[in-house]
């Protein structure tokens, strides 16, 4: 069975683009040989910055003989429909067979295909791949027609087997595919040939390319590590860099570099973030955290090992750090004075046309800020200051430069601007979190802000009806939910958020025009507009929670209750729940309330009443019903006061009682008695059982 190798060498394919590509290869090339009845062992594909590769192992040599039969018309229908039916199969009548049918006499064809040779099949399919391959950006060159994201050079298709290789024959655009092809662009460029994939690895770490993008940022970083730690300092982590920085490199050397000492009382995150955006370089800190160096990678060896390299990437380092440190030093001349030029400033700034500007945001902010405080452990006054301040930033030169630093400046000139920690540390924890891995801020006076600042978001895009759809979400506001039930589970925060999204919506966005006519919505239709966003809330809530190994079925159960906007109280109840099923008592006691639940139910739709009058312990005559009479007025009164107390865990520690009466209760009693005054009393039991029951959570909703 042959191996299959597949190169295609080109200009430099963008770093981003590198991994999808490979990913897209392999699976678009898998697909045709299969589908044409090719099967395969295993499959591996690489990417470096000039060419993608694919290894096929186990490759059968030949598709499979197939036999097909076809049914056709009727032997008496219309010529023009057997005609059809012999263009469709590619046989003649005589080649047809009649036979019995239910309706008759009817055609059937026999087609039998004759298995193809792999390099035939190969071909085909490399050829469809490379004409119609998915790049997000892709160019013509020269005269041809072919379009790739870059001037593709030479297609490398080699089937080898037992040691014999051939190329398998394919052309596109004029580019032949051969078994040659090409090293390290600068190191050795000059062309051999390769007969399978193991040799094609060898020969290529030999001409200075690593195929393997894994390797190279493994060598990457190993390199890095070890000549920061031989000076005592420590290279920062970055994980997208790394992977970003393996897609530009063929052969990776890493060489360090000095910053100069006029750029070093910049802030580290300026930096770190004016190093890696403008020139892809590694920051390197001392001990106590001050970036102090950097580190580059180059895409070859040179004679003076990197010098004249360092040189050049110092010089243009020194120039970009030049433009930071003005911006730096003009914004701080501002902040010192106060920050009310970049908050004023903010007026002429569209947030979005619908929803006024930044100055008109910062509004609502502040005052749902000065709300949430007292809630959430904050002195309102500070909450509306810290607001009022944490987005001055974006008007600042540095963040004009590099928004990805918005907040992180606003600290740094909150704190110039003499605001106190507590404030300046707003403006940057306010944006958190900003992902399902990004710290929560905890500090009341950020948790306040944070929280006000997400849910102006939702209720604000939700009344323009900006909702998102489907995977398109283009003002995050799942990000934005996702933050709000972090920032109120992982903070223990009890607040409602009907009333406060509500309350918020009608008295704050009452200057604000809506709609494509300018018309401004009333407080009804606000609070109709702005409904969904709780039941969103509770959508990304469901998400949250079954990651955390809540079933969904038990946050439905939990969801159904009372005050279920608040989401501390939801998911307490919901753990509590969660835990409970998981028990004997539990498994077994929720199988005793269905039981309960559904004669009941088949009994009020029968008899067309409903069985919901107290039952009376008097009219009891088994052991069995008196016992469960005593446990459920037992239960009942330790559940109420637990639930009270919000102590869901006592609730259903009490519910758990109930598990042995009711099972006693239906192994010893005949609910459907010949006395109908036994029999709706019992039934009126099985009322108390379930409104009990269902007083802690609707189990309704429970699976199973």
């Amino acid at each position: 069975m042959p191996d299959l190798l597949i190169e295609l060498f080109s200009e430099e394919i963008p770093a981003r683009m590198q991994v999808r590509a490979a990913d897209d290869l392999k699976r678009l090339i898998t697909d045709g040989l299969v589908e044409a009845g090719l099967t395969y062992a295993s499959a591996g594909a690489f990417s470096t910055p000039r060419r993608l590769v694919l290894t096929l192992e186990g490759l059968l040599g030949e598709s499979p003989n197939v036999c097909e039969e076809r049914k056709g018309p009727r032997v008496d229908a219309p010529e023009k429909a057997l005609e059809g039916f012999l263009r469709s199969t590619g046989l003649s009548k005589d080649q047809l067979e009649a036979r019995d049918d239910k309706k008759g006499q009817v055609w059937f064809a026999t087609i039998e295909k004759a298995g193809r040779p792999a390099a035939d099949i190969v071909a085909e399919v490399l050829e469809q791949t490379i004409r119609n391959f998915p790049w997000p950006k892709s160019m013509r060159w020269g005269s041809g027609s072919l379009r790739w994201v870059r001037p593709l050079h030479s297609i490398v298709c080699v089937l080898s087997d037992n040691g014999e290789s051939e190329i398998v024959d394919l052309e596109v655009d004029g580019i032949r595919a051969s078994d040659m092809t090409s090293g390290h662009r600068f190191m050795q460029p000059m062309r051999f040939s390769v007969a399978n994939f193991e040799d094609y690895a060898a020969k290529l770490k030999k001409a200075h390319v690593i195929l393997s993008a894994e390797e190279r940022a493994e060598r990457i970083w190993h390199d890095a590590s070890q000549a920061a730690f031989a000076q005592g300092l420590e290279v920062v982590e970055d994980k997208g860099l790394l992977a970003e920085v393996a897609g530009l490199v063929e052969w990776p050397v890493v060489l360090m570099g000095e910053i100069g000492e006029d750029f070093l009382g910049l802030p580290a995150e300026v930096l770190q973030t004016s190093m890696k955006e403008h020139q892809k370089f590694f920051s390197v800190k001392d001990k106590s955290g001050r970036i102090v160096k950097f580190v580059t990678v180059a895409n070859r060896e040179t004679a003076d090992d990197g010098a004249t390299i360092l040189a050049g990437n110092q010089k243009v380092l020194s120039a970009r750090l030049a433009d930071a440190k003005f911006f730096w030093e003009n914004d701080l001349r501002v902040a010192k004075a106060g920050m009310e030029p970049w908050v004023d400033a903010l007026s002429n700034v569209t947030f979005h046309a619908k929803l006024g500007t930044q100055a008109a945001r910062i509004d609502r902010i502040a005052a749902l800020a000065r709300d949430i405080a007292p809630v959430v452990g904050a002195d309102a006054d500070q909450a509306e200051k810290a607001a009022r301040a944490a987005k001055a930033d974006l008007s600042s030169e540095m963040v004009y430069e590099f928004p990805e630093l918005q907040g992180v400046m606003g600290e740094y000139y909150a704190r110039e601007a003499g605001l106190g920690d507590d404030v300046a540390a707003v403006s940057r924890e306010h944006y958190q979190p900003l992902g399902p891995s990004d710290d929560v801020p905890n500090a009341p006076l950020s948790v306040a802000v944070a929280l006000a600042d997400k849910l102006d978001t939702l209720t604000g895009f939700w009344a323009i009806d900006e909702k998102p759809t489907g995977s398109k979400d283009p003002f995050a506001l799942r990000r934005a939910a996702l933050g709000v039930i972090r920032l109120v589970l992982e903070n223990g925060v009890r607040f409602s958020l009907v009333p406060t999204a509500r309350e918020h919506a009608q008295t704050r966005f009452s200057g604000v025009q809506f709609g494509s006519d300018s018309a401004q919505l009333s407080k009804k239709d606000m609070a109709e507009s702005i409904r969904g966003v709780v039941p969103f809330l509770h959508d990304r809530l469901k998400v949250y929670l079954r990651d955390r190994d809540v079933p969904h079925d038990v946050i439905d159960a939990s969801l159904a209750m009372p005050n279920a906007d608040d989401l501390t109280l939801l998911v307490n109840r919901a753990r509590a729940l969660a835990a409970f099923l998981k028990t004997d008592d539990g498994t077994n006691l929720l199988q005793g309330f269905k039981r309960a639940h559904n004669i009941l139910k088949q009994a009020e739709a029968n008899d067309g009443v409903e069985y919901s009058f107290g039952p009376d312990p008097k009219l009891a005559e088994s052991d069995e019903e008196k016992a469960l009479f005593a446990a459920l007025d037992a239960a009942e009164a330790e559940i109420a006061p637990s639930m009270q107390a919000e102590d869901f865990g006592a609730a259903m520690r009490a519910m758990a009682g109930l598990r042995a009466p009711i099972d006693a209760f239906f192994e010893g009693v005949q609910v459907n008695a010949d006395s109908q005054i036994l029999r709706r009393n019992r039934l009126n039991l099985l009322h108390r059982i379930s409104s009990i029951c269902l007083s802690v959570a609707d189990l309704t909703k429970i699976e199973g």
